[in-house]
């Protein structure tokens, strides 16, 4: 069994220039700008773009949606709100005012009992 070889100065540069010519005719393998694939992959790409901006549009005004109906909702609430306090309000006047007519009542009552 002989020995490890180690590579020759010549050796390394001809092994250094084929991988360069490989990495050159790999890059002139790849097509241009101008090749139908590219092209028509191209194509796909910006049709899947529009798709995106166009769902991406469609999420905002849904969303922009949603926000109007719980404004709203959030309007007819505090409407509602106030309506049952005006109205609390108005019942306690009315029982407060009903109580002042008793007890004048009342009064009145005992003052014709003196006379």
């Amino acid at each position: 069994m002989s020995g490890f070889k180690e590579p020759s100065f010549a050796d390394r540069q001809k092994a250094a220039q084929e991988a360069k010519q490989n990495i050159l005719n790999k890059f002139r393998a790849k097509p241009g700008p101008d090749d139908p694939a590219v092209r028509q992959r191209q194509a796909e790409r910006e049709s899947q773009a529009a798709d995106r901006a166009k769902a991406k549009l469609a999420r905002e005004a849904a969303k922009a949606e949603k926000k109007l109906r719980d404004a709203e909702s959030a309007a007819q609430a505090a409407a509602q709100l106030a309506r049952e306090k005006e109205e609390a309000a108005a019942r306690e006047l009315a029982l407060e005012a009903e109580r002042k007519a008793a007890r004048d009542a009342r009064y009145a009552a005992r003052k014709k009992k003196r006379k």
